[in-house]
């Protein structure tokens, strides 16, 4: 079986981990830091907002069960990729959106879906399509943290677009 990886920062990491752990054809899913400028950040160093990282979801999947673009799909559908550095009430470049890519070819799948999600929205996306940088697993009690916490959702109700 052919895995392949792909990384997404859409605000808060423990919905995204939980809307990427419920697609079908993802392996894992590992909630961390990309994009910034520090090795091996800390939580609490991330929220400071100095390091540059975001907070993001690192998953493996399987191309033949779901493709990278159903995954571009599932990430403009679980987020509101137009508010700049935050979602909801949380407010930081740490929350920003952002999509990691590791390929040629991702890049490529990620501006076409970034221009067909544009079409369902008033406002311009703001989602960053960046390569993707070492990422840094989180703490570990923010692994699967909706899960030991018997949270289905931590989910802000849905925004104007």
């Amino acid at each position: 079986m052919a895995v392949e990886e792909a990384t997404f920062a859409e605000g808060c990491f423990w919905q995204v981990e939980i809307d990427f752990a419920n697609t079908p054809g993802v392996l894992s899913t590992e909630v961390g830091y990309t994009g910034g400028k520090i090795d091996s950040p800390s939580y609490e160093e991330v929220c400071n907002g100095r390091t540059g990282h975001a907070e993001a979801v690192h998953l493996t999947f399987d191309p033949d069960e779901v493709s990278y673009a159903q995954l571009l799909d599932v990430f403009f559908e679980t987020h509101d990729p137009t508010q700049v550095n935050r979602q909801g009430p949380d407010v930081g470049h740490q929350y920003r959106s952002a999509i990691f890519y590791t390929t040629p070819k991702q890049h490529e799948t990620a501006v076409a879906s970034k221009a067909r999600a544009q079409q369902r929205f008033s406002r311009p996306i703001a989602t960053e399509i960046t390569a993707a940088s070492e990422f840094w697993p989180a703490e570990e009690y923010h692994q699967r943290y909706l899960v030991k916490h018997g949270m289905a959702s931590c989910r802000i109700p849905e925004t104007v677009r």
